[in-house]
């Protein structure tokens, strides 16, 4: 059996173990967080190097896409050097891929066109793939990463506008902490705030990391779609109970709960016969069609 770790510097509220097959290969996928204790994150990654197949990194990136160009974490570099043994994934590998794919069958399952829809994208530079499938399919998109990383109060119209700030922006932030711009730890279970709520309720499609759409998520979902990443089974009761409409996660559920695009990429990556450094887009598009790997759409109201 395969072993796939995912160490999150998130709340340890959310860890979950699971058991999945792919391609007739038996895994155990388990994600453990570290309620933001860095020491501990990196500890826990040289102590498991070589005992688990492949790592997840969870809560935190090696790096931003932003179009072409990546920007990474000072922070992060750290983890690299803690492991030589294991494969492992961040989950921005996939998650440029996997997308598309989501939107795709959100439309298929559920006959709603999103052409001409409002949506939201809490922040296009930590998943620009998903900023631009929305885009591509039709949107009418407003950008948070200003509001939603450095709490400035000034939502953004164009992808290249993102693209100008993160230039001149990005080659400072990497070099600070990464918890400075991320809920990690307990902040990851506290209620929502209302301070940008305007800009949810405006829009019919809410997407990006669910802890950032969560962060400033209204009371009320009616008629609306999120279209995200990892969420447990406890999230989904209360979209439920804020009356949303359809719940689109670009990863399949297992056992309740999705897991995040570092964990499915970390699980891809030990089913390709190369070192992790020669893994491209192509070995995960193959992957994707053989086992098939479909994302989840939920009907909640």
């Amino acid at each position: 059996m395969k072993k796939v770790l995912s160490i999150s510097l998130g709340s340890s509220s959310r860890n979950h173990k699971t058991q999945a097959t792919f391609l007739d290969e038996p895994f155990e996928l388990e994600r453990f967080g570290v309620d933001g204790d860095w020491k501990r994150f990196l500890a826990l990654y040289e102590k498991y190097d070589g005992q688990v197949d492949a790592f997840g990194v969870g809560g935190t990136l090696f790096y931003l896409q932003v179009d072409k160009r990546r920007y990474y974490f000072r922070d992060c570099k750290q983890i690299r050097k803690r492991v030589h043994k294991s494969k492992i994934g961040d989950g921005n590998g996939i998650k440029h891929l996997m997308a598309p794919r989501a939107l795709a069958q959100l439309e298929k399952e559920t006959g709603i066109s999103l052409k001409g829809k409002k949506a939201f994208k809490t922040s296009a530079v930590d998943r620009w793939g998903l900023a631009q499938a929305l885009l591509d399919f039709g949107c009418d998109v407003t950008f948070g990463d200003l509001m939603l990383t450095l709490d400035v109060g000034i939502a953004v119209k164009k992808l290249s506008t993102v693209k100008l700030i993160a230039t001149l922006l990005c080659p400072i932030v990497m070099q600070l902490p990464y918890v400075w711009f991320y809920p990690v730890g307990k902040e990851q279970d506290e209620e929502p705030s209302k301070k940008y709520t305007r800009y949810y309720e405006e829009a019919d499609v809410l997407a990006g990391d669910f802890l950032q759409i969560w962060h400033y998520l209204p009371d009320d979902l009616t008629g609306k779609i999120i279209v995200t990443n990892t969420t447990t089974d406890q999230n989904v009761k209360a979209l439920q109970k804020r009356n949303l409409q359809v719940l689109v996660t670009t990863t399949p559920r297992l056992e309740g709960r999705s897991f995040g695009t570092n964990v499915m990429e970390a699980a891809l990556r030990t089913l390709v016969d190369k070192p992790d450094n020669e893994i491209g887009d192509a070995d995960f598009i193959e992957l994707f069609d053989r086992i098939p790997l479909v994302p989840e759409v939920m009907v909640l109201n």
